[in-house]
């Protein structure tokens, strides 16, 4: 369990790379995204870290934006960016939140049984996806 902050998870991501001497092919690193719709899940085989400092952080680390990521919605801050990403889901969105959450559940596994294409074609494409 990492104990960094989320803007430094390169970390505990390069700790856990060179532990357990995993492949790039090997690597999904699940980050939350903003500027995707609360729900939303999006798959990416590479690039870069779109703003997220976590991300970013981690792209530094590994000296490279050569990793599948999977990015979850948590939609647009609503006030300071310090209460938005430290306040829980309201009570409202924690159907969409669980929703999201066994629908990634399901992406990982997709994309370990089947590759970041067949991910990325399922998930980033349906919001009831099945791979």
């Amino acid at each position: 369990k990492p104990t960094t902050f989320m803007n430094r998870s390169g970390q505990a991501v390069i700790a856990a790379v060179n532990f357990y001497r995993i492949e790039q092919a090997d690597l999904l690193v699940v980050s939350d995204d903003h500027a995707l719709p609360i729900g939303r899940l999006r798959f990416r085989a590479e690039g870069s870290a779109g703003g997220h400092n976590g991300l970013q952080d981690t792209v530094e680390r590994l000296g490279t934006d050569q990793f599948a990521r999977l990015r979850i919605g948590i939609g647009p801050p609503v006030g300071s960016w310090v209460d938005f990403v430290l306040t829980p889901f309201a009570p409202d969105e924690q159907p969409q939140i669980e929703k999201v959450l066994a629908q990634a559940a399901d992406g990982v596994e997709c994309w370990v049984n089947e590759g970041i294409d067949a991910a990325m074609n399922v998930f980033n494409a349906d919001q009831n996806p099945a791979c």
